[in-house]
C-alpha cells in the first residue's frame, strides 16, 4: 500500500462476510447524499450508490500511453486521457484514501483458469463495495492469499465518494473512470455504482487476454449432464443471466467468460443479476440467492417488514443483486468447461418480427456477432415511444478494448475448430411490436433451449425468413408452430412486412462501419433491402 502512496493506518483487508456487514451497518456511508445501508428480512444487504445507479460510459477514459495506444480501439467506447490528467486523478484518489477514517482492501482472482488468471487488489472507502468485490472476484484460499498476493497484477482504486475535478483536462463531469494499462491500475472518482469495478476489470480482460490467444466474451455459460457446454451471448435485458440458471444444467457463470485452447472459463466468482420484478415462480435459483452475504443495490423494501419490493423502480429500473457463485444450487466449481457444442445469441426484439429461434450459418454468425442487436422499448429511456434498435458490437461493445474484428475472428476460429452450432433466439415480442404484442414467455424460451441441448432441432426442416435469410425450424418440441413463424402471430400482415423491412434497413445501416474489415461472405450474410 505504501508503494501506492497510501498511508492510512486503519485498513481492513479481506474481512469475513459478517465483518463486512458490521462495517456496512455501522460505519458507512460517508457521503451526505447517500442512503444508509440496511439489512433486509432475508439477510441480504440493501446498499445505495447515490446519484449513479448505472455505469457512466461517457466518463470512461483509457490513458493514452506508448505501450497500448496502437492497440486500443479508440472512439466513443475508448476515449483517451493524457498521462498528466491520469496522474491528477490518481493523486486525487490517493489523497482521499489518506483522509478517510477507514479503508477496505479485497484481494482476489479474475479468471478460473490458473494459466490465465489475474491477481487483483481492490482499495475502496465503502464496505459495501468491498463486499461486492468479495462476491464478484474469485476468492483465494488462505494459503493462496499468503503466497500469491505480495504483489498483484492490477489495482482497482475506488474513491467513488469523492468527485473528479472538472478543471482537469479530459474530465467533463465530476465522474471520471480511468484505466492505465501500462501502470495496471484503474481509478474511480465520482461514482459509487459498484458495477463500475466489475465492468472496468472486464475491459482489462478484453485487452490482456486476446493478446494471449484467449478470446474474452460477454456471455453466460452452463454445462449439461454429458459435459456439453453452451455459451449464451446477450445485452442487458435479453435473459442472459436468467437462462444460464437452468435447473437441468450446471451453471458455469452468468456474464463474463473466456474461450482458450483448453475450453471455456468464467472470469468471475459471483453473479450480478438484474432483479426488477424478481420472483421465485419465474427465477427460483436467483430469488433464493437473496440471503445473507448477498448485496441488493438501489432497491426499495417495505419499511414495516424489511421485505424487498422487487417491483419498486422508484430509484432505478437497474436494480441489482450480487452474490457468490456458490449461492446457486447447481453451480460448477471450478467454473470451467469444455469447448462449447452450442452458442446462443440472445436478442430482445421489441419489433416482434424475428422468430423465437433460428439456425445460423457460420457467415451469419459473424454478421450477427459483429452487429450485436437488441432493442430499447418505451419506459427504459426518456423520449422513447416506439421500439429503437440497439447495436453493440460483440454483444458487449461498451467493454471491448480492441477492434471488434479481432474478437470476431478469434470466435470464428474457435467455432470452426470445435464445430459448434450457433442459434439466434428472440426473447422479445411476439404477436406484434411492443405495445401490441406480448413478451415471449420464459417457458417457451426454455423449451427452445431444451430442444437445442437435446439435439431435437438438428435435423428439423427449416424455412428462410424473408430479407434476413435466417433458417427457421418448422417445429420445436414444446413450442406452438404458429409462434415459430412470426408473421403468423400478427393480425396485420402488411404491418409485419413493413416492420421487418424497417429492422433490416437498421441492420444494414449499422453494419456500414464494419464493411471494410469484413469479408464479402460476411457482408452478404446480413439482411437484404428490397
Amino acid at each position: 500500500m505504501k508503494k501506492l502512496g497510501i498511508h492510512n493506518r486503519h485498513i481492513y483487508r479481506n474481512l469475513l462476510v459478517p465483518e463486512y456487514y458490521e462495517m456496512c451497518l455501522g460505519k458507512e456511508p460517508a457521503h451526505p447524499e447517500t442512503r444508509q445501508t440496511v439489512m433486509s428480512t432475508k439477510g441480504a444487504l440493501c446498499a445505495y450508490s447515490a446519484k449513479a445507479t448505472g455505469r457512466s460510459p461517457k466518463e470512461k477514459r483509457v490513458v493514452e500511453e506508448e505501450t497500448s495506444k496502437d492497440k486500443i480501439w479508440w472512439g466513443n467506447v475508448n476515449m483517451p486521457i493524457s498521462e498528466r490528467s491520469w496522474e491528477i486523478n490518481l493523486q486525487r484518489a490517493i489523497d482521499y484514501f489518506n483522509n478517510r477514517p477507514y479503508l477496505y482492501v479485497v484481494d482476489g482472482y479474475a479468471g478460473w483458469d490458473p494459466d490465465y488468471r489475474f491477481r487483483v487488489r481492490v482499495v475502496t472507502t465503502r464496505a459495501y463495495h468491498a463486499l461486492f468485490m468479495h462476491n464478484m472476484l474469485i476468492r483465494p484460499t488462505e494459503e493462496e492469499l499468503e503466497k500469491d498476493f505480495d504483489e498483484v497484477d492490477y489495482h482497482i482504486l475506488n474513491a467513488g465518494e469523492f468527485p473528479a475535478d472538472v478543471h482537469t483536462e479530459g474530465v467533463k463531469t465530476q465522474t471520471s473512470v480511468n484505466v492505465n494499462l501500462k501502470e495496471k491500475k484503474m481509478v474511480i472518482l465520482g461514482s459509487q455504482y459498484a458495477g463500475e469495478m466489475k465492468k472496468g476489470l472486464f475491459g482489462i480482460c478484453h485487452y490482456e487476454l486476446p493478446q494471449k490467444g484467449v478470446v474474452s466474451l460477454h456471455a453466460s455459460a452452463n454445462e449439461g449432464e454429458k459435459g456439453d457446454t453452451t455459451l449464451l451471448f446477450g445485452l442487458s435485458g435479453t435473459g442472459k443471466t436468467t437462462l444460464s440458471a437452468d435447473p437441468h444444467r450446471k451453471l458455469i457463470g452468468d456474464d463474463e467468460h473466456c474461450w482458450s485452447d483448453k475450453g471455456i472459463f468464467n472470469i468471475e466468482g459471483g453473479c450480478y443479476a438484474k432483479c426488477i420484478n424478481l420472483s421465485r415462480e419465474q427465477e427460483p435459483e436467483i430469488y433464493d440467492a437473496v440471503r445473507f452475504g448477498a448485496v441488493l443495490e438501489n432497491i426499495e423494501f417495505y419499511p414495516n417488514t424489511r421485505e424487498v419490493n422487487f417491483q419498486d423502480v422508484s430509484i432505478t429500473e437497474n436494480t441489482r443483486l450480487s452474490y457468490p457463485l456458490e449461492f446457486m444450487p447447481n453451480v460448477k466449481i471450478p467454473s470451467v468447461g469444455g469447448h462449447p457444442k452450442n452458442v446462443i445469441f440472445l436478442t430482445c426484439d421489441a419489433y416482434g418480427v424475428l422468430p423465437p429461434v433460428s439456425k445460423l450459418t457460420p457467415e451469419q454468425t459473424m454478421y450477427h456477432f459483429i452487429s450485436g442487436y437488441t432493442a430499447k422499448v418505451a419506459g427504459t429511456e426518456l423520449g422513447i415511444k416506439d421500439p429503437e434498435p440497439t447495436f453493440s458490437a460483440c454483444f458487449g461493445e461498451a467493454f471491448i478494448a480492441l477492434h471488434p474484428s479481432i474478437y470476431a475472428e478469434m470466435l470464428a476460429e474457435k467455432l470452426r475448430t470445435h464445430n459448434a452450432q450457433t442459434w439466434l433466439i428472440n426473447t422479445g415480442w411476439t404477436g406484434g411490436k411492443f405495445g401490441i404484442g406480448k413478451r415471449m414467455s420464459l417457458p417457451t424460451t426454455r423449451a427452445i433451449l431444451d430442444a437445442i441441448h437435446e439435439g431435437k432441432l438438428d435435423g428439423v426442416k427449416t424455412n428462410q425468413l424473408p430479407l434476413f435469410g435466417l433458417h427457421v425450424p418448422e417445429t420445436c418440441p414444446g413450442v406452438p408452430e404458429d409462434i415459430l413463424w412470426p408473421k403468423n402471430t400478427w393480425s396485420d400482415k402488411q404491418d409485419y412486412d413493413e416492420t421487418l423491412k424497417k429492422l433490416a434497413t437498421a441492420f444494414v445501416k449499422n453494419f456500414e462501419k464494419y464493411e471494410k474489415d469484413s469479408s464479402a461472405e460476411i457482408k452478404n450474410a446480413g439482411p437484404k433491402q428490397d
